[in-house]
């Protein structure tokens, strides 16, 4: 069985169904959701063969930083809900095995205490109807010593997800959103429909009236790398680079915001064509083996990264867990590569993916 999948069938025996339901669900019928994940199977691998792989070097730089395998830890809200050393045993899981995480802005604890891990982090960000909340936060997340803003586009306002409104989703008592201590209310508002806590609290504190101009505002209030969340057409991918962004993610949040979208590894190749190599490229979205790690950089990714799974590993066993999963998804890549004929991964060839 895949490991990723036993975490998840151990995970959602250990956890509460409305926090199961809250990291697992996706917007409406969930068909985005589901496609992120079957997106994978259209494509197969045309290996090369005669080729000297006794090492594979499967290291990609990126934003000054040389990392051991292209898998990095997208940024997932509220971890303590799933183990009770939430983002901090994420972030030691991550400094352990030589890869990134990316801090939620909606995390369980602050960015300070992820920092003081010592794991590599980004910071993921959402620009708030309050410019002075999102500014504090760059400012906290450039003295914790983050490496680059994830600016997340595909949240004007939240997808229906129909879990959490059924579930009456909230943050248990005890646990809030850390960075937000002493700035605002650091938990959700109470729903007069007794609905999601988090809808409320998305669609009163988020900026629905978000344009290129907040990128611009970004890049004017700091000098870190800012990578945009969200892209999903080729589009956005040419503005982004004319607006001086340093990356883009292909994302559609995990199936989350709007359904009916594409799948992401359908959208890839369209947007690394339209981006034409100027900036790196990652995406998420359905990884769950080192094969789709594979898939996603020949098709135009620099990286990939992955959010569910190392939830459910560290559902099941803390840092241990995640390490587990980022170890598995390591091993998976390089024993892939080897089985391409690629020794690096600059040595995989376009030629090897094709449709099915």
């Amino acid at each position: 069985m895949n490991m990723v999948q036993a975490y998840e069938e151990q995970a959602a025996k250990l956890l509460p169904r409305s926090v199961y339901d809250y990291f697992a669900g996706g917007a409406d019928d969930e068909t985005t959701l589901a496609a992120n994940r079957t997106a994978f199977a259209k494509y197969a691998l045309r290996p090369r063969v005669l080729v000297n792989v006794s090492e594979v070097d499967s290291r990609v730089h990126l934003f000054g930083d040389d990392l051991a395998y292209p898998v990095l830890l997208a940024p997932t809200a509220f971890q303590r809900l799933a183990h009770r050393d939430g983002e901090l045993a994420s972030a030691r899981a991550a400094a352990a095995l030589h890869s990134v995480m990316v801090a939620s802005t909606l995390s369980t604890h602050s960015v300070e205490e992820i920092a003081a891990t010592g794991a590599r982090l980004w910071f993921q960000l959402y620009v708030f109807r309050d410019r002075g909340i999102t500014e504090e936060l760059v400012r906290r997340a450039e003295a914790a010593g983050c490496r680059a803003l994830v600016l997340t586009t595909s949240v004007p306002v939240q997808g229906n997800r129909e879990r959490d409104a059924h579930n009456q989703f909230r943050l248990p008592a005890g646990t809030e959103m850390a960075n937000f201590r002493g700035m605002r209310q650091a938990t959700f508002p109470t729903t007069a429909d007794g609905g999601s806590g988090l809808m409320a609290f998305i669609n009163a504190e988020f900026d629905p009236t978000l344009t290129w101009e907040a990128l611009d505002w970004l890049r004017s209030i700091t000098s870190l790398p800012v990578l945009l969340k969200g892209i999903m057409h080729p589009g956005d991918a040419r503005l982004a680079v004319e607006h001086g962004v340093d990356g883009v993610i292909v994302s559609n949040h995990g199936g989350r915001q709007l359904d009916a979208a594409d799948a992401t590894l359908n959208t890839l190749p369209d947007v690394a064509a339209a981006v034409a190599g100027r900036v790196p490229v990652l995406v998420d979205g359905g990884i769950r083996r080192g094969t789709d790690v594979v898939k996603a950089l020949l098709l135009g990714a620099r990286a990939v990264l992955i959010g569910r799974p190392y939830l459910w590993g560290l559902a099941v066993e803390g840092q241990a867990g995640v390490e587990q999963v980022l170890r598995t998804l390591r091993d998976e890549t390089r024993r892939t590569l080897a089985l391409m004929g690629a020794p690096s991964l600059a040595a995989l060839e376009p030629d090897q993916i094709v449709v099915r």
